[in-house]
């Protein structure tokens, strides 16, 4: 018996180096309701991106005129690093990176590899149209995700695959053929844990499985451009860039991936210098970061980020390179070496 074309399918994204893949139909997005309702409550910060796209992600006929079919991929990326950096920090006066960052920019591999799959399956199908996207196209990949067979949502609105947790990016490749669909994932599989609820340090989840974008580390310190909320920097810790703290202390997380792990991981992105980093001028920051994901938050909101870490890690050899960036042209770094200087004064006249 031949091969059929959805097991052939699979196949070459399994060599190009996804492990995870289903197909769902292509038809209205089951959680719709629950993403108007979720932007309604403002939960969407300063994404305004989200609200401008509303509607277009009702359908993925938005994207692709006529689309049948979509075949939803995961690829790994190494989840583990920050576990062990805290326990191996090459020094206090570090930031973390959230794991998916630790290595060059994830967009540009994934494109290249979902635009190969999607230049496959037109190959082998005459005739037939697709179109590949991936994290900036209107649609609500979770869902299709899901439909697809690929997990479940868990109570920190993450997919959770169980064998390969929730350490993975998503993508997708629109086709306007019909293709066999997979079942979907129609259980849950989190019980009464609460782990990543409780665990979160600025309480970003009103409720399990509703996220206010707005109190998340990885919102806070990526998206937001302008200055963090006051009570918002203590519990940042020593995050530089986005967190991991609800996928650590996931138990579906614990015993990792059986791979294989196509994403590269960048070992030097592991532990972040924040006093270095506040020296970047834009030139620097560019040569730097350019093809990292860091770039993402442009040069303004990662030292911003910086200062704030090292207020938060409370060390007076940072005092200089805070007051360095007293002086520095974005208003947003100049008003969060500020506040680092002010809580590294105010920590020594505690203990003093």
């Amino acid at each position: 018996m031949q091969p059929t074309l959805e097991s052939r399918l699979k196949a070459e994204a399994a060599n190009l180096g996804f492990t995870l893949f289903g197909i769902a139909p292509a038809t209205t997005a089951d959680g719709f309701h629950h993403f108007q309702d979720w932007l309604a409550k403002g939960y969407a910060g300063e994404m305004h991106y989200l609200s401008r796209s509303e509607a277009a992600r009702r359908h993925p006929s938005s994207i692709l005129d006529r689309v049948e079919s979509v075949l939803m991929l995961g690829m790994e990326y190494e989840g583990r690093c920050n576990e062990r950096n805290d326990s191996t920090s090459a020094s206090k006066l570090t930031g973390k990176v959230a794991a998916y960052a630790m290595g060059p920019d994830y967009h540009a591999l994934i494109w290249e590899r979902i635009n190969a799959l999607a230049n496959w399956l037109e190959i082998e199908s005459p005739g037939c149209r697709t179109k590949a996207v991936a994290d900036t196209a209107p649609l609500l990949e979770r869902d299709f995700a899901r439909r697809a067979g690929l997990g479940w949502f868990g109570k920190n609105t993450l997919l959770i695959n169980p064998k390969r947790g929730s350490y993975f990016f998503l993508a997708a490749v629109l086709t306007d053929l019909i293709l066999q669909a997979d079942e979907p994932f129609d259980r849950a599989h989190c019980g009464t844990c609460t782990a990543c609820l409780d665990a979160c340090p600025t309480k970003a989840f009103p409720e399990p499985f509703v996220l206010d974008a707005r109190k998340c580390i990885s919102y806070l310190t990526i998206e937001l451009r302008s200055e963090i909320p006051q009570p918002l920097r203590e519990p940042m810790g020593d995050w530089l860039y986005g967190c991991d703290v609800c996928q650590q202390v996931c138990p579906w997380n614990r015993k990792g991936s059986p791979g294989p792990i196509a994403f590269p991981h960048h070992a030097h992105m592991e532990h972040l210098d924040p006093i270095e980093l506040l020296g970047l001028d834009p030139t620097a920051f560019r040569a730097r970061f350019k093809k990292t994901s860091l770039w993402r938050n442009r040069r303004a909101g990662l030292l911003r980020n910086a200062a704030i870490v090292l207020g938060n890690i409370g060390d007076e050899a940072a005092i200089p390179a805070l007051q360095g960036a007293l002086a520095d042209s974005e208003t947003v770094v100049r008003e969060a070496a500020a506040w680092a200087i002010d809580r590294i004064q105010q920590r020594r006249l505690k203990e003093s």
